[in-house]
């Protein structure tokens, strides 16, 4: 299906944000049929709080993050499947979501693991709904995943619209803010904690100064709002009036890459810190070469746990500099623990580990210093082919030994569903009758 792309003065350029419904909870049932009209909840790290609902858990009344055992007895009543987190089948179901609706648009922007801003343009507004239909559908169709778009003037609009196709249930799966009059109307009817960069702790400030719903926040003056919060108050509220202000853009890298994890069990020992920074610094590697930086810098953390009542706690980090700065996982890892050596206190019963790389540059703004050279040629293309070999056949396929190979303290994932589309070993088999 195509749009005209002319220069036409009568076509309509708008923005939709593409959303997957429940991400979490579908992906897990485009695998598994019997899942689809099962309530479903997904857990946090170690099982511990519900990050992800289904529609019939939030009808139930069961927040985001509220612990498991809280709500486990409630679940059960409900005949819910409750699964650990899988991310890497989120991930990879994110990527193919993605790359379809790259398809339909030469003005791709990822949000988030979930949702993503495209750039629409048609000759008339009905030609824009029928084609935004069409894509949600194929999306569907291709990826098993549900979406809703929501189609506005901007970005603001855009999320505005999308929140209503959810909560409406829209048909067709798509909603679009483009008559004034009629958009105010819907702009009365959305809490101001709703609007997009609000939330609940700005709201009642803004509750404070009698600005209520999305429709007061526009109707109220930017010039002034900017001086009682922020500039980005007053790209806001330009936004809901229809202005323009956060453009589509190409995704900056990040300046920091955190990988963190709390353990599945209290660590003790020493050896078993080393390894799970070993295995962080390698995460985060994977991340920024993927970015095409190179860190400078390397943060080591470790903790001991807050709710422990006979514990006292203890927590240390540590700044490691590099002479030159690196991709090579070898080098981080290296940076890494030497941390660990230098803020290890024996006899602490730790509950989290983790590495924060800092310092990013682009790995072309490298320079050689007296006494470091940058990454070799060699070092760049062994861990280009490192990260192909994990990418193709499974994530830690070809691994580093000073991860660890039993790896005791990772986090607990007791219910976690198959890599369906990751792993060899775990593709699912369709058995004959």
């Amino acid at each position: 299906m195509q749009f005209s792309t002319s220069s036409d003065k009568t076509a309509f350029h708008r923005i939709a944000l593409v959303d997957c419904n429940n991400f979490y909870a579908s992906c897990e049932r485009v695998f598994n049929p019997k899942l689809q009209h099962r309530p479903i909840g997904v857990l946090s790290n170690n099982d511990g709080c519900i990050i992800a609902r289904s529609d019939e858990l939030k009808a139930a009344g069961i927040k985001m993050g509220a612990p498991y055992f809280q709500y486990k007895e409630q679940l059960d009543k409900m005949n819910a499947v409750v699964v650990s987190s899988n991310y890497v089948l989120y991930g990879d179901m994110s990527a193919r979501v993605m790359d379809v609706l790259s398809k339909f648009t030469n003005s791709l922007e990822i949000y988030s693991i979930d949702e993503a801003w495209i750039k629409l343009k048609s000759c008339t507004l009905d030609e824009m709904h029928e084609y935004g239909r069409h894509i949600v559908a194929k999306t569907k169709q291709y990826t098993g995943i549900p979406v809703s778009m929501g189609i506005g003037s901007t970005k603001t609009l855009a999320k505005v619209a999308n929140f209503i196709c959810k909560k409406r249930k829209i048909p067709g799966g798509v909603f679009s803010l483009e008559n004034q009059a009629s958009d105010d109307e819907i702009l009365a009817t959305i809490d101001v904690a709703d609007v997009w960069g609000i939330g609940r702790k700005l709201s009642v400030k803004l509750k404070q100064h009698r600005i209520f719903t999305a429709l007061d926040l526009k109707r109220s003056d930017p010039v002034e709002m900017r001086k009682r919060y922020s500039v980005v108050m007053q790209r806001l509220i330009y936004e809901l009036n229809g202005t323009p202000c956060l453009t589509i853009d190409a995704i900056k890298p990040k300046k920091e890459i955190i990988s963190s994890r709390s353990f599945g069990e209290r660590v003790i020992d020493k050896q078993s810190l080393l390894e799970s920074v070993s295995l962080h610094a390698t995460r985060a590697g994977e991340k920024l070469r993927n970015q095409n930086s190179a860190c400078g810098c390397i943060m080591v953390s470790i903790r001991t746990s807050h709710h422990s009542k006979n514990e006292q706690f203890f927590g240390k980090s540590i700044l490691v500099r590099l002479a030159t700065p690196t991709s090579d996982t070898r080098r981080l890892i290296g940076a890494a623990c030497a941390g660990i050596d230098l803020i290890y206190k024996d006899g602490k019963r730790y509950a989290k580990a983790g590495v924060i790389l800092m310092d990013l540059v682009q790995q072309t703004d490298v320079q050689d210093n007296l006494f470091s050279k940058r990454d070799t040629t060699q070092s760049l293309h062994l861990m280009q082919t490192i990260d192909q070999l994990n990418c193709l056949h499974g994530q830690s396929v070809v691994h580093f030994a000073s991860e660890g190979f039993e790896k005791k303290w990772r986090m607990k994932r007791n219910n976690r569903t198959q890599a369906y589309t990751t792993s060899w070993q775990d593709l699912p088999i369709a058995l004959a009758n």
